[in-house]
């Protein structure tokens, strides 16, 4: 789909959230009253794009402004992810489980949606599940039908996760049936798109099959790394939240299964 389909203020949201997010990371902490200046846009639109990079776990609102989330801060992001969207992430995590046979090898990304997907594994017999994600491991460990292969890697707190060239190394030697991963947004523009580059491009190659599991307050808006497009994906699980334009937009682009 070409962008003349996209409409000019979808296409500057996510332009302006990504734009504001680099100037606070380049400042450590700016005001709002500089970024409408800096943008030219109005200070009802900075406070709400703070609004949402806080949900986020990106930055911290402060009196007039905000400050980028330094370490401490963001360890608490994974739990505070989790929280956000919980039911339409449970009902992701159960329709991409219910994709997932006897006998196959998977790899899980790390996040709140494919820890989702980890719980919903009971009861399969004879499955690998390779991963990066502590969160995986620890809902899986206890499930004697299921081998858990984590990556090497370097622990990194805000995300409960593994990441570094070793999560690269491991993925590149393996060839799992199907990849389940996350994004922090999803643009018709971009496709998957995240808010840091660590995320390791061969999970793409590391399986037959490449799902994206997404919840649909992330469709339509746009972050600071392109992960990969949309046409990449085999399938994109998301939930009933879809705008039913956006859903037949994402159906001329590939196979969508939408959770109920």
């Amino acid at each position: 789909m070409s962008d003349s389909h996209i409409s000019p203020s979808a296409k500057s949201a996510g332009k302006r959230q990504s734009d504001v997010l680099l100037h606070i990371r380049e400042k450590g902490t700016a005001t709002i009253a500089t970024m409408a200046e800096r943008f030219e846009i109005s200070e009802m639109t900075v406070r709400r794009i703070l609004q949402r990079l806080s949900e986020l776990g990106l930055v911290i609102r402060t009196h007039g402004g905000a400050m980028i989330a330094p370490g401490g801060s963001m360890e608490k992001t994974f739990v505070d992810r989790s929280k956000k969207m919980a039911s339409a992430k449970n009902a992701l995590g159960r329709a991409a489980a219910s994709l997932v046979q006897d006998g196959e090898t998977v790899v899980l990304d790390s996040g709140t949606t494919t820890q989702c997907i980890a719980r919903h594994l009971s009861g399969r017999s004879n499955l690998v599940v390779v991963t990066a994600s502590l969160a995986v491991l620890e809902e899986l460990a206890p499930i004697a039908g299921i081998q858990v292969r984590l990556t090497g890697g370097t622990y990194r707190r805000m995300s409960h996760d593994l990441c570094g060239s070793a999560v690269d190394e491991t993925l590149e030697n393996i060839y799992a049936d199907r990849v389940f991963f996350g994004a922090a947004t999803l643009s018709f523009r971009k496709g998957a798109m995240n808010f840091d580059s660590e995320m390791p491009k061969s999970m793409l190659q590391a399986g037959k099959q490449k799902v994206l599991v997404i919840d649909s307050s992330k469709i339509g808006m746009e972050a600071v790394y392109r992960f990969c497009g949309i046409e990449e994906c085999d399938l994109v699980i998301t939930d009933r939240g879809i705008k039913s334009d956006d859903l037949q937009r994402l159906r001329k682009l590939t196979k969508v299964l939408v959770a109920d």
